[in-house]
């Protein structure tokens, strides 16, 4: 937080968390600030200016990590009194997703960690004034988990992960306290409160199968290591570094099967990180309409590999055409009888290279198999298809089905498994949603 002239009430400045594989960057203030000297907090600066704009000021100067960063959000202002400096802060937060966790600290700290935001809450951690308050502002929510169609289904399963952690991490405070002040603790209530948003978490995203196995998986740990808040936070810290470790693992495993030319659709991340590892000659990409992010994706790619982008229609023609060795596509969920649920065009592109001999493999962690038969397709806007003034009914399908017999495997972080054995995996999943009584967190 760079030192500045004093402004009328309130001083404004800007606080960034830069998010990394479920943790963020905590910076410890140096002897060169002055204020809050020795104490850890975000990316800061005072706001001489537009908040959007000094916040990436302040990110440059203060981590070197300008380049890495991309905003997810920014938040109302927290206001607060602090009666020690006599002054009155208006904090504006923001929360960025970062690429790298390399940081070239600036004058103004002398330490730096990723740690998970609950650690803002440890008693022997002390941080500038309501850091978690501020945090809290930019944080994942079942809402914003919702609405989110930026992001794919891992991705915002390690986010469900993280609405979870941070809730019970808060309350295994608030028991210390209580503890501390009176003796209480009503692990029971704790239980009851974690239950209910585990609960609201699933109902968020009910297609994505990924979310709610692995919500499952953390609750049915949390049940069994004590069904309290503190045994929900080490299970959603747990399962977000699981979460992790396995998107990475299939991805190592797809990189195997791509080799010379592979074609591809939409954005799935594991897919990148398949790609990336691979090193192929080339990369077919469909454009992927309505949203169209396969264009973004070619023009990421293409820095760094031959890229040709087409149109969606134009599948089977390239198919065809072009010497592609394998299809590489992503999975949003697995049926259990191996059908591959993902973005729309998918099914056109594996019946397309199935017509034409060519493999096709879609790379997914086990956690996104569903346990159920049945499928709850999403659909977009009607406006992203069309916005006209004519009396016409319009279809945009989010997400389509591709049969099982056109899928050559699916690469897990257990290897490449036939559709015909995803059906034990599913068994293995269904064991994860008994993790209440009523059994109401599969409803």
């Amino acid at each position: 937080m760079t030192e500045s002239h004093e402004r009328d009430d309130p001083t404004h400045v800007v606080t960034a968390f830069l998010h990394n594989r479920g943790e963020v960057l905590l910076l410890c203030r140096s002897d060169a600030v002055g204020t809050y000297t020795g104490r850890w907090g975000g990316v800061s600066g005072f706001a001489e200016g537009e908040p959007d704009e000094q916040v990436r000021v302040e990110i440059a100067e203060e981590t070197g990590l300008e380049d890495e960063v991309s905003l997810v959000r920014s938040a109302r202002p927290v206001q607060f009194d602090d009666p020690d400096l006599g002054r009155e802060w208006a904090v504006h937060p923001s929360l960025f997703e970062c690429g790298s966790r390399e940081v070239t600290l600036s004058e103004e700290h002398d330490d730096y960690e990723w740690v998970s935001p609950t650690a803002i809450l440890e008693d022997d951690r002390e941080t500038v004034p309501k850091l978690w308050e501020v945090y809290e502002r930019v944080a994942p929510t079942v809402r914003s988990i919702a609405a989110d169609d930026d992001h794919g289904a891992a991705f915002l399963s390690i986010r469900a992960l993280e609405v979870l952690r941070d809730r019970a991490g808060l309350l295994v405070r608030e028991r210390r306290h209580d503890r501390e002040r009176d003796g209480d603790e009503d692990t029971d209530a704790e239980w009851d409160e974690l239950a209910a948003l585990a609960r609201r978490l699933l109902e968020a995203r009910p297609s994505m199968a990924v979310l709610r196995n692995r919500v499952n998986r953390a609750m049915t740990e949390a049940e069994a290591d004590g069904a309290d808040a503190t045994a929900v936070h080490e299970a959603a810290l747990e399962g977000i570094d699981r979460a992790l470790e396995a998107d990475e693992a299939a991805a190592s495993n797809a990189s195997e099967h791509v080799g010379g030319v592979v074609g591809t659709l939409s954005r799935s991340g594991t897919v990148l990180a398949a790609l990336a590892a691979a090193d192929p000659d080339r990369i077919y990409l469909a454009e992927s309409r309505p949203l169209c992010e396969g264009r973004a994706v070619a023009e990421e790619l293409a820095d760094e590999w031959s890229v040709t982008l087409h149109t969606d229609a134009a599948m089977a023609h390239v198919l065809s055409r072009e010497p592609i060795d394998c299809v590489l596509v992503g999975a949003d969920t697995v049926l259990p009888d191996g059908r591959v649920v993902n973005k729309t065009g998918t099914r056109v592109l594996a019946l397309a290279a199935a017509r034409e001999g060519v493999p096709v493999y879609a790379v997914a962690a086990t956690d996104k198999v569903s346990t159920r038969t049945d499928v709850n397709l999403e659909s977009g806007s009607r406006g992203a298809v069309y916005d006209g003034d004519a009396d016409l009914d319009v279809l945009n399908p989010t997400f389509d089905v591709t049969p099982a017999d056109c899928v050559t495997g699916v690469v897990t972080e257990r290897g490449t498994l036939p559709t015909a054995a995803i059906g034990d995996v599913a068994e293995e999943l269904r064991a994860l949603e008994d993790w209440t009584q009523d059994g109401q967190a599969t409803e």
